[in-house]
């Protein structure tokens, strides 16, 4: 049976963006959710990275960086968004920023609706067969 990359952070992560869009409900900007998902985990124990700059090397030179909105506890990627619905634009997203800060795991996690929405991003990764293991998103 395959693990779940993360999973208790993931479920932390994912409980504590419940308590968010419970109190707050739908129908704010992004950045609200993004600032009282940073207050709940911080209260959890949870240390947050906040827009942390990565370079992005192309041949040796600098061509620019990225900034996820997030990192947890240096493990996961979290990037709140207010949309209709996730597209493979968000998907492939993560996994650049997964690539570049080689984290394994970014939730994309959608407070548009009542009901909170969630996707796993995993990095793709190779084992020692040359096959990519089978980690459930």
């Amino acid at each position: 049976m395959a693990r779940i990359v993360h999973e208790e952070l993931s479920r932390r992560i994912i409980g504590a963006a419940m308590q968010v869009l419970n109190e707050l409900k739908p129908g704010l900007d992004e950045k609200l959710y993004e600032r009282a998902i940073i207050i709940e985990l911080k209260r959890g124990g949870h240390d947050i990275a906040v827009q942390r700059s990565y370079p992005v090397i192309f041949r040796g030179e600098l061509i620019g960086s990225l900034v996820p909105d997030l990192i947890v506890d240096d493990a996961v990627i979290v990037d709140p968004k207010v949309v209709a619905c996730f597209t493979e634009t968000h998907v492939a997203q993560m996994i650049g920023y997964l690539n570049i800060t080689d984290l394994d795991l970014a939730l994309l996690i959608n407070f548009k609706n009542a009901r909170l929405e969630w996707k796993r991003v995993l990095r793709s990764q190779e084992n020692e067969e040359g096959t990519k293991p089978d980690l459930r998103a």
